[in-house]
């Protein structure tokens, strides 16, 4: 069953087409007949079913089933494995900004070392980031729409330059025939009605991190003084949101083993009014008490579960909400190469430190290995690169056969370094979350087919 993948969630019995990513909504009939199809003659099948089922309807099931075969919908060849032509131009499309290598709050899980980011606390210069853009516009080709996301720390520390940035960002568009697309992401301490309004009028996206409820939240996410943040981030956020209108935007959360029932906080942000929701897992060392660890596993999939029958009451009673993880496209999806190799960081997707350095995304900044030049000189760390070009779904070996590899795209390059110190080594617990965030959003799919929100 190596070409297919079938599994049965809130009262579905689907079945998935692993090459072609066709999706199909069957009876039981069909379910046990694709079962038995790969192994069994015709004969074969209808003498193993028809104590069950009446032999007429065997049969008629039998031709539709062989039907998607021959349409390729069904056990389906994997025409792509040696067609992997991954930007041969070395096409740029995207930064990550590091506009501030400091924070007002104290994250505990921060990545970037509890906002120290390994180093000094610095600020991004206009300069630099100047140099960035015209770094960006001289290697993105003739890609006309890029991406720009300023990141942190917390970027409105830095706020000035950022709207700065952007004016000049707008001047490269008219001169060199480019559209950026400029996101942030902010903790919300430092927003006020003026730079919520330049946000709204000039970034194409948001997010704005909040960890859930006020208990889980102000003891992850405390300010300096230690004092929790959710009191003072959560009017804002709901004022900024009021303001942004139809905007794109996500409120983002983070769990832990602290809080596995994090349900409770995706629910928590919808009571809010919160409409866009992303709740992502905790990436942290084992060693950290609020890790999530393979003994915590049965208990996420089971709050996954749990989560997408609560979502499609939401939506069926027209009070719904989007949830990043469950929000799927059957019908068109990326397009083949981004479902081999993913988001592309450290050849198409980089990121800026303050000092100008480039790396693959933010989660490598800091480790020196991973260092691939700077935006005065461009990339010239080329075998790193070639390295993040060849980590892909064929090269992996845990994603060769893994029935989710064309919606994950082999996951996350700096989770496989930071657990398996490989590229090409996925970390099992996001690989084990992923395949049934997927299933969920499918069958979340498949239960709201012909319904309106």
């Amino acid at each position: 069953m190596g070409r297919i993948h079938r599994f049965q969630l809130n009262n579905k019995n689907i079945v998935m087409d692993i090459n072609s990513g066709s999706v199909h909504v069957v009876d039981k009939l069909v379910w046990d007949i694709i079962e038995l199809y790969e192994n069994n003659s015709t004969e074969e099948i209808i003498n193993k079913l028809k104590a069950s089922y009446p032999e007429e309807d065997v049969t008629a099931a039998l031709t539709e089933v062989k039907a998607l075969v021959e349409e390729g919908l069904l056990f389906s060849e994997d025409l792509y494995i040696d067609d992997i032509n991954y930007n041969n131009q070395n096409i740029v499309k995207a930064l990550c900004l590091h506009i501030a290598h400091d924070c007002n709050l104290r994250c505990k899980y921060c990545f970037a070392s509890q906002g120290d980011f390994h180093g000094d606390r610095l600020f991004m210069s206009l300069d630099v980031g100047k140099k960035a853009l015209d770094f960006l516009v001289e290697n993105s080709g003739n890609r006309v729409n890029l991406e720009v996301d300023f990141f942190g720390g917390e970027p409105l520390m830095n706020f000035e330059v950022v709207k700065d940035l952007v004016k000049y960002g707008r001047e490269l568009e008219k001169k060199h025939n480019k559209k950026f697309r400029f996101t942030i992401t902010t903790n919300g301490v430092l927003l006020n009605k003026n730079n919520m309004k330049f946000i709204n009028e000039n970034m194409e996206n948001v997010v704005l991190s909040l960890d859930g409820r006020k208990s889980v939240n102000d003891d992850m996410r405390p300010t300096i003084s230690g004092e929790g943040s959710y009191d003072v981030i959560v009017p804002k956020f709901l004022e900024f949101v009021k303001m942004r209108g139809n905007k794109s935007y996500y409120i983002r959360g983070t769990f832990t083993s602290n809080n596995l029932d994090f349900s409770k906080d995706v629910l928590n942000f919808k009571e809010l009014g919160f409409k866009s929701i992303s709740v992502e897992p905790v990436v942290a060392s084992p060693e950290q008490d609020y890790a999530l660890l393979e003994k915590h596993l049965e208990t996420i999939i089971n709050e996954y579960e749990k989560l997408s029958k609560e979502y499609i009451k939401f939506k069926k009673n027209g009070d719904g909400f989007d949830f990043f993880h469950f929000m799927i496209d059957l019908n068109q999806g990326p397009c083949f190469i981004k479902r081999v190799v993913g988001c592309g960081a450290g050849v198409e997707y980089l990121a800026v430190t303050p000092e100008g350095d480039l790396y693959p995304c933010h989660q490598f900044v800091g480790n020196d290995e991973f260092k691939m030049g700077d935006v005065y000189n461009g990339v010239n760390n080329l075998d790193l690169r070639a390295e993040f070009k060849d980590a892909n779904i064929y090269s992996k070996d845990d994603c060769k056969d893994c029935w989710a590899k064309f919606y994950c795209s082999g996951g996350c390059h700096a989770n496989a370094y930071n657990f398996n110190n490989s590229l090409k080594k996925p970390y099992k617990i996001e690989c084990e979350m992923e395949r049934k965030r997927i299933e969920c959003a499918i069958s979340v799919a498949a239960n709201l087919e012909g319904e309106e929100d």
